[in-house]
Parts: C-alpha cells; structure tokens; sequence
C-alpha cells in the first residue's frame, strides 16, 4: 500500500474569524484521502496534517460567538507547507489592529517554503504584512473599495474568485504534478474557498484527488468569477456631488432613452468633462454606468423568477434582445436564462 507523507497545514485563528471557513478549512483538507476512500470501502490516505494556530495557542472566539480551541502556538510553528489566512468576519480594522502581533508571524512563515493564501476579507492581513504589493490579489466584492484604499500598492482583481502570485522567497512547485507557478494565492468571498481549495489540493495531490474531493463535496468547480454577484451600487463612495446627481438620474431613469450628451446638459458641463469625472469617481464611463445599472436591475428580475427573456430586455431600457444578452454575458458570464436558473427565488 503506497504512503503519502501528509502536508502540513496551518490555520491562522485569531478573534473575529469566521467560524463556517475556519471550521470548512479544517475539513476540507483533513478529509482529502479519507471521505471518498471511505465511500470505496479502501483504506483512508490522509493527504494533509491541518492544525489551527493561535497566538500562545489559545482560544479562538469566532465572530458567530462560538469557541474553537487552537492545536497550537503559532509562535511555535517554525515551517508548514500552506498557511491559510480565514475570513474575518468582524470589523476588519478591530481584527487587524487586535490581531497585529499575527503580521511577524506571517510574514515570517513566508520567508520559508510555505504557500501562503487567504480567503475573502482575510486578504487584509496578507496586504497589511506587505506580501500583496505590487501583486494580483482579489478580495470579497464589497471590501474591494476599502481594500484598494488601504492598500494602493496592490493590483486587485475584485472580479476574481482567486487569485495566485509569485513570491520570490519560493517559486518551487510542491510536487511533479503541480503546474502552479506562485505561492500567494486568494480568493474572493465566501463559498470561493472552495475554489480556492480545489486549487490548492491539485496543487499538492494532483487532479485526480482534486476531483475526488469536488464529489464528495458536491462542490461546483467551475464558476468563473464573481462578477454575477456584486453589486452596482457599491460604485458611489466619492464626495463629487455632481457625479452623485447623475448617477441618481440614471439609476431613477435607466428604463428611458439616456444619451451622455443630454447627462452633460443637465449639469452644465461637456461630454468630456464628465466622461472625466465619472471616470476619476466611480472607475466607469457614464455609458458604462448606464448599462452596469441595466444589469443590476435585470438581475433583480431575474431573481424574482416571474419574468420571460424575451420582455426583460424592454423592462431594463434595451430594444435590442441580443444586444441586451450580449452585454449581460459580458457583465456576468452568465446568459439571462443561465444567470434565472442559478439565481431565481422560484428555482430555490
């Protein structure tokens, strides 16, 4: 029977973490060789060694109140194979000024062979320890803006369900079938773990044990991004009040015939100057904004389940159906029927 000198994994808790990925990281790498080698009545092969690593080992209190108690003193683990960084699930700036004395420890273990890799928000400990400047992170849709605020250096990639980078401490593959070719990996919000997790197991174990895990998991591999799940009205957090005007007309009138000529008109400027200012304020043109608010709208009524294809293009200000569809596939890489399947309240 062959043996497999399990990786080792380390779990960074801290207060304020998000139990379900804390806990989900915990399973998913300690039941890969075990859960479908059970369901094939073979003998189990754990691949990974996973513990969770605290500051002086102790406690962790989740950010949903529940205790998990650590394997070990991070102070003490002087090499592992991945350190994974979890959400934070309570206030970003009260976890990271809490939990400052992780960002030595961090920074530390990447200076070793270790890949290093974050989910969601847990990217702000990677960008606050300097690891991400200057390279591809990704972070959950509603922190992006936060995030690139904070961390200027970093070249986010928000509409990404993960990310990798290389880190010139260690560019070594972990085994023949890795392809794999930076060690800092993250990835986006939430259930993008997975993905992440998916990605990390072919890169020690191969595609096979990564597909294993897949199944008995029941987890979708193949997502793409997360551009079908933000949100437009996160585009507004700027102080250029004639900006704010014209997005509130466009977003009160997105159903009418809008020409960027007639936006300018109103506020009593040029074409130009607020192609400019939009640009500079919300990271689109006004064109771009008009059609991103179309989206949004069109996916709420897709949502809502009770729409056809063929009207929804007419309810969101667009006469032309395969225009319209070319631009929400564009936007969410998901056609309307796709995007009604997947999301819809009457499909639950």
């Amino acid at each position: 029977m062959p043996y497999f000198k399990p990786f080792k994994v380390i779990i960074v808790g801290f207060d304020g973490v998000l139990g379900s990925v804390l806990a989900g990281a915990l399973d998913l790498f300690s039941f890969t060789g075990v859960s479908w080698q059970r369901f094939l009545d073979e003998a189990v092969e754990p691949r990974f060694d996973v513990q969770i690593a605290s500051l002086g080992g102790a406690d962790i209190r989740c950010s949903n109140r529940l205790i998990m108690r650590a394997h070990c003193d991070i102070q003490e683990v002087t090499e592992c194979d991945l350190l994974l960084i979890p959400t934070i699930g309570d206030s970003i700036d009260k976890v990271l000024s809490q939990n400052s004395d992780l960002i030595p420890h961090i920074k530390r273990l990447a200076n070793t062979k270790a890949d290093i890799a974050s989910n969601c928000s847990g990217a702000f400990f990677l960008a606050k320890a300097g690891l991400l400047d200057g390279k591809v992170a990704t972070t959950h849709w509603g922190y992006a803006s936060k995030f690139k605020a904070d961390f200027p250096l970093v070249d986010l990639q928000e509409n990404q369900f993960v990310t990798q980078s290389k880190n010139p401490s260690n560019s070594q593959p972990k085994s023949d079938s890795a392809h794999q070719s930076g060690n800092i990996f993250c990835a986006a919000g939430g259930s993008a773990f997975y993905d992440l997790g998916l990605l990390l197991i072919e890169r020690y174990c191969g595609r096979e044990i990564s597909t294993q895990v897949a199944k008995t998991q029941i987890i979708d591999s193949k997502r793409g991004n997360q551009n079908s799940y933000t949100n437009v009205t996160l585009h507004k957090p700027h102080s250029d009040q004639l900006v704010k005007q014209v997005q509130e007309f466009i977003e009160e009138n997105f159903k009418q015939s809008i020409q960027v000529s007639g936006l300018a008109a109103m506020v009593n400027i040029t074409p130009r100057t607020l192609n400019r200012r939009f640009q500079s304020c919300v990271a689109m043109r006004p064109i771009e904004y008009i059609q991103a608010v179309r989206i949004e709208q069109a996916k709420r009524l897709l949502e809502l389940g009770d729409v056809t294809i063929k009207s929804l293009a007419e309810q969101v200000g667009y006469d032309d159906i395969s225009s319209f569809t070319r631009l929400f596939k564009r936007a969410t890489e998901l056609t309307p029927k796709e995007y009604q399947d997947k999301f819809s309240r009457l499909a639950i």
